[in-house]
């Protein structure tokens, strides 16, 4: 596959004083078409809010940093106002209309992963929305406005024009937005504060989204986790054995990826940080190594239930194959065969720096 895999940063779509839209092109990221992925990012300021809308694509959602409220409506059901905040993992399937809002002093950055293989655009997301400059009922006639919501032509005219903003807007201090009510069970998972599905101390954890902690990722198809992994630490090599893409969204610190093909060759060798996005291509081998600092990177696997193979550690296939195997394989002595089984016999994933 003779594809650039760089990592590139989001690009801003537009903004205001209410916050800005950010998202990743297919002509930047070629790999968003091929892996028929959206990604996109949502920066609100204070009282920052997002106006409400639907997509053409089933996401996942990932808090990276602040606080505020979100309000959910499934079809055909009541709205549902949530408290959100850094390290909230919500999973949106098609039809669902959402909001955004800060009301908190910090910055509210969402991110926004997830499937356009039924997109108007494969590789991006297309949003409808319900109000503002773009609203959807601003390209009807009054005519049609007005016998659908039982309006004059006045009330039309105000509720159809008055919001000249697109997308987000900054609502004036005070103004009062609905209360967020403990409705977070099934719908979001805080990925910070949920059990390890991985803890290797002093290497890195993982926590996996599933249908068990977050039920409704199952109506998204894809499958999604949040790794940390500590100063100098390795991810060990490996890959994604049920044909599936991996969408890496770097979170936090920095660190070094490779990523190998099929023909033994180097796809990608780059020093990846905060804010970059990537995608591994189906069967292809990757490895990370953090910086001093450490790294956490949010993913999403394009099937619910992902199985991968790794080539290092405990786990990894080496452990599994006979010695003769091996020696023959490799080409080496039985004394270097017994050195290389010999090393990692409980690391598993994630390897500490050497010593």
């Amino acid at each position: 596959m003779d594809v650039d895999l760089t990592p590139k940063p989001a690009n801003k779509c537009y903004g205001g004083d209410g916050g800005s839209y950010y998202s990743w092109s297919n002509s930047d990221l070629p790999m968003l078409g091929h892996a028929k992925i959206g990604a996109a990012k949502l920066s609100h300021n204070k009282n920052g809010l997002a106006l409400p809308s639907y997509s053409d694509s089933a996401k996942i959602v990932y808090v990276l940093q602040g606080k505020g409220r979100a309000g959910i409506v499934m079809p055909e059901s009541k709205e549902k106002v949530i408290a959100i905040k850094k390290g909230d993992a919500l999973a949106l399937p098609f039809g669902v209309t959402t909001w955004w809002f800060n009301d908190d002093d910090a910055e509210l950055v969402v991110l926004f992963l997830g499937d356009t293989s039924k997109a108007h655009k494969i590789g991006e997301f297309t949003n409808f929305y319900l109000t503002g400059a773009t609203g959807l009922f601003t390209g009807f006639t009054p005519e049609f406005v007005g016998r659908a919501w039982d309006l004059d032509e006045e009330q039309v005219k105000q509720f159809v024009h008055n919001q000249k903003a697109t997308g987000i807007v900054k609502l004036k201090d005070g103004t009062q937005m609905p209360v967020a009510k403990d409705e977070r069970k099934g719908v979001v998972l805080n990925c910070e504060e949920a059990p390890l599905d991985v803890d290797i101390p002093k290497a890195g954890c993982v926590v996996v989204l599933n249908t068990q902690n977050l039920p409704m990722i199952k109506e998204v198809g894809l499958g999604a986790d949040l790794v940390r992994i500590q100063g100098n630490a390795m991810c060990s090599p490996g890959f994604s054995c049920d044909s599936a893409y991996q969408v890496t969204y770097i979170v936090r610190g920095s660190g070094r990826v490779q990523v190998v093909g099929p023909d033994g060759k180097r796809a990608l060798e780059t020093h990846v940080k905060a804010g970059n996005l990537f995608i591994v291509p189906r069967f292809f081998v990757v490895s990370k190594i953090s910086d001093a600092d450490g790294m956490d990177w949010f993913s999403i696997i394009t099937t619910p239930n992902p199985v991968f193979s790794h080539l290092a550690g405990r786990t990894g296939v080496w452990k599994a194959l006979s010695p003769e195997v091996l020696q023959a394989a490799f080409n080496v002595s039985p004394e270097l065969e017994k050195a290389f089984t010999s090393k990692r016999p409980k690391d598993e994933i994630f390897f500490a720096p050497a010593k």
